[in-house]
């Protein structure tokens, strides 16, 4: 586009993203982000119909500046009195530039001419122009007209032989470089070494990169600056002139604080003052662009003059320059860029001439840390994090869990809210919200009722356009106490202490312990009914079970208690316990009418060193006829045992005493007696003279009773199950079943095929042979008169609930015994079992019979057990069915696990 400009300072020109100014002695191109985001950027300059590439010494060399923020938002400064700039007298300048944009964002080159009109007249006698990359001064030549006025000019007639005739008229002959020593270039070899020395119709313009062998640095007021001076011999018609110019450029005079740049510029620069001066004009500016001062007040801008330095105040984070994001070791830092400008105009007071000083300085401040922070926002059961503050050039690509990492998109899709939040400064924060209940939360518990959450994450971020990554790692923790602990409840029947564990909000994070001889054990799983249901355990515990005490007996009852803590490993916590004691129905003595007395002893908590075999009676030849760790049980008749008989009334009392004496055999240790002696009286009443009257009469009946004819058929199975659960059941097929010893073997005694709620199932008596006849010997007793054998402790009776397979619970019945075998003298007899047993149907509308429940009256009749190879065979009525199961064979104890 061609665009003409008046002699105004700024002409602005836009043409589809590409913008040019006019500022004074210098033109700004302004390059929008929208075009060059994601190209590579190349400039060269149209000089009449040739191109020519701006490489960058080409660049320093010409008077070209070019700088670019990293969004791609460009700027390019071109001195008017610039390479390939087309000069009209000095005061009407074209420019012309072509650039060229390819890379990522498009899709082929896109080229853009871009020409412009300048005017400017106003040229002072010495123009300096410090830009980015270049030094440059340029001063009015004298012609032959004009005498010689400006300071450091000499004219030197007698020189005029010694110019090489292919120097042509107002043309530069050579230049000689005070650094500060002197060194000689004619201008070819100066073009060649990278300097700028020309001519124009009123001026001589030299130009410098920064850094060159020929220029030096030099501190003036305390500020460091780079010096360009040389002495310029330049042919006239009738004359040699020798010009000597020189520039000096600001290379520091920065202070730095979190809100305030203060540039310092030298107030007097020795190498271009050498007499007295005055300043004229001072301007300040922001990209090359003078500001009023309406608008730096508004900038909060300062420009002041002391005795030393001319001063520029800039807020840190004013909207003329730009924030930029860096992660340096990975750690989060900042700067902050903008170019300020100043522009002197002073006069010197011997020579009259006036200098006009520009220097465009980009500033950005050292790096600053602005390391992030992790905010916790108290919120119910979550984690509620804020993450910032950074800059709007900074994206959030993963966040790393334990677990593993996940993206934005991802930690969306699993619920933990990501969020991005942008504020009018154009930073952001972000957001993330993770429940406590996440498997990346991690959780531990100091003490049992407090809950420590802790969630370590490593936030993966990233700095654009560069694509810089950095992590910035978080550990996030909350205390809350919300531990629900597990709650016990009990309640007893007739025969079993029930206990519910409902969990707490830990789960089974528990072992259940049962106090046992005075020191707690883990529940014996298989010797206890448990059922798990994931929120509940219920245990059914046999008042006899080895884990329960007794308290107190009476005649007709007994107190047991049962004892449980909730212990939490590995931290030893004792999270609930339970103490659950009930009365139970039990017969402690028993006086028939033949003279027989039967009665139990029973090992009570109070008297714990007792040993039941050591009881006897008043005649201390009478033992136990059956004994264990818990109970002794006697059998006697009332005119032995040392039994006393004393009359009251109508009434004889027979009593005798179950005691522990101190004489305990010369072969028995006396260690943990009995103190006081432990004392149980027994006694039978019985009437002296006692009649009964009964009345009855009779009725005719006019017909004989008779029964209403049916055919029916109940059928009897037993099975044994594979395991606890009574889901699996051993097949025909699967006999022999191999067992280990001590392996527990799970039996299910049905009825089937009926429906009848008013019959029930009862085990009269259960034993074991060797061989496949219920009849031979020798036997075991398990299930004696309904009650599991007292002298065989592995016997468990399991409850029966009602399920998809089990509609009537009465009509199934479940116990378990541990795999053993027969032995003669310590041998053998032979590697196999077959139970067998007995089961009785009964009318459940006549309570008071055998279906008063599966051992009913446990030890009301408890006998001594017959000796391996005595069993007697059992009788049978019209209501007993017999069932077996075998055979069972003992593994090889070399398989013994």
């Amino acid at each position: 586009s061609d665009v003409a400009t008046g002699e105004s300072e700024v002409t602005p020109s836009a043409d589809g993203g590409l913008r040019s100014e006019c500022l004074w002695n210098i033109m700004r191109l302004t390059l929008d982000e929208a075009l060059a985001v994601g190209s590579q950027l190349e400039i060269a300059a149209i000089n009449g119909t040739d191109i020519i590439p701006l490489s960058p010494t080409l660049a320093a060399q010409c008077g070209y500046s070019m700088d670019s923020d990293p969004w791609g938002n460009t700027k390019v400064f071109v001195s008017l009195l610039g390479c390939y700039v087309d000069n009209q007298a000095d005061e009407t300048f074209n420019l012309g530039l072509r650039f060229q944009m390819y890379g990522d964002g498009l899709s082929k080159k896109v080229q853009r001419d871009v020409t412009e009109t300048c005017s400017y007249s106003r040229w002072a006698s010495r123009e300096i122009l410090c830009d980015r990359n270049y030094m440059e001064v340029s001063t009015l030549m004298v012609t032959p007209e004009v005498p010689v006025t400006m300071d450091g000019q000499k004219v030197q007639e007698t020189w005029q032989d010694a110019i090489p005739d292919a120097v042509a008229p107002n043309s530069i002959w050579k230049m000689t470089f005070h650094t500060p020593d002197s060194k000689v270039m004619v201008l070819k070899d100066a073009h060649r070494a990278g300097y700028g020395a020309m001519t124009t119709p009123t001026r001589l313009v030299l130009r410098s990169p920064y850094n060159m062998p020929e220029t030096y640095a030099e501190e003036v007021a305390g500020v460091p600056m780079e010096v360009f001076s040389v002495s310029t011999y330049y042919k006239q018609v009738r004359r040699l002139a020798i010009i000597v110019a020189a520039a000096a450029c600001p290379t520091g005079g920065l202070v730095f604080t979190d809100e305030v740049i203060t540039w310092y510029v030298p107030r007097r620069i020795p190498p271009l003052i050498s007499s007295a001066f005055k300043i004229l004009e001072t301007h300040m500016g922001i990209d090359g662009q003078r500001l009023d001062k309406t608008m730096m007040a508004i900038r909060r801008y300062k420009l002041s003059i002391t005795e030393s330095h001319v001063v520029i105040e800039l807020p840190v984070g004013s909207p003329d320059g730009y924030y930029k994001s860096h992660a340096p070791d990975y750690s989060y830092h900042i700067t902050y860029t903008v170019e300020p400008m100043l522009e002197l105009l002073w006069r010197a007071e011997d020579t009259q001439a006036d200098t006009r000083y520009k220097v465009l300085f980009p500033i950005t401040t050292p790096l600053m840390p602005r390391p992030p922070h992790v905010t916790e926002i108290p919120e119910q059961k979550v984690f509620n994090v804020l993450l910032g503050t950074f800059l709007h050039d900074v994206s959030l690509l993963n966040i790393t869990f334990t677990t593993g990492v996940l993206t934005v998109t991802e930690c969306n899709a699993r619920g933990f809210d990501f969020q991005e939040h942008r504020f009018a400064n154009s930073s952001k924060t972000f957001s993330l919200q993770v429940p406590f209940s996440d498997e990346v939360v991690l959780k531990h518990n100091p003490n049992p009722l407090t809950t420590v959450y802790f969630l370590p994450l490593v936030f993966g971020l990233l700095i654009l356009p560069e694509q810089i990554p950095f992590p910035h790692p978080a550990e996030l923790e909350a205390s809350l106490e919300d531990v629900v602990l597990p709650t016990t409840t009990g309640f007893c029947d007739q025969d079993n202490f029930y206990i519910s564990v409902k969990y707490g909000s830990q789960g089974d994070n528990f072992q259940i312990m049962m106090l046992h001889a005075g020191s707690w054990r883990e529940l014996d799983t298989e010797l206890y009914s448990l059922t798990d249901n994931n929120t509940h355990v219920s245990i059914v515990v046999p008042y006899t079970a080895p884990d329960t005490v007794f308290e107190a007996v009476q005649s007709d009852s007994i107190r047991a208690r049962v004892d449980l803590l909730l212990l939490e490993t590995p931290n030893m916590w004792q999270l609930n316990d339970l103490s659950l004691a009930c009365n139970f129905p039990l017969t402690m003595t028993e006086c028939y009418p033949n003279g027989t007395v039967t009665a139990l002893a029973v090992k009570v908590e109070s008297v714990r060193n007792l040993n039941p075999k050591y009881l006897t009676l008043s005649d201390q030849s009478c033992k136990p006829v059956f004994s264990n760790d818990r109970f002794a049980f006697f059998s006697f008749n009332l005119n032995s045992c040392g039994t006393t008989r004393t009359f009251f009334d109508n009434v004889m009392v027979y009593e005798n005493e179950i005691a522990m004496h101190h004489s305990m055999g010369k072969h028995q240790s006396r260690k943990g007696l009995i103190n006081p002696d432990y004392r149980h009286t027994v006694s039978c009443y019985y009437l002296v003279n006692d009649t009964e009257t009964m009345a009855f009469r009779t009725r005719p009946r006019n017909s004989d009773p008779k029964a209403d004819p049916g055919v029916g058929q109940l059928v009897v199975q037993m099975r044994l199950a594979q395991e606890v659960s009574y889901d699996i059941f051993y097949q025909t097929e699967d006999y022999p079943v191999v067992k280990y010893l001590q392996q527990p073997l799970y039996f299910e005694v049905e009825l089937m095929r009926s429906t009848d709620p008013r019959i029930a199932l009862v085990l009269e008596n259960c034993w074991a042979t060797l061989h496949e006849d219920r009849t031979t010997l020798p036997s075991w007793d398990l299930i004696v008169d309904r009650c599991e054998n007292l002298d065989d402790r592995y016997i468990v009776f399991y409850p029966v609930v009602a399920d998809a397979r089990v509609h009537i619970p009465a009509h199934v019945k479940r116990f378990s015994v541990k795999m053993f075998t027969f032995t003669t003298d310590e041998t053998v007899l032979k590697e196999q079992i077959f139970v067998h047993c007995d089961a009785d149907l009964c009318d459940t509308t006549k309570p008071d019979g055998i279906c008063s429940g599966q051992c009913a009256s446990p030890l009301r009749n408890a006998k001594p057990l017959k000796p391996t190879g005595s069993r007697g065979r059992r009788a049978a009525d019209i209501s007993q069915h017999r069932i077996s199961s075998g055979p069972i064979i003992l593994s090889d104890s070399s398989n013994f696990v």
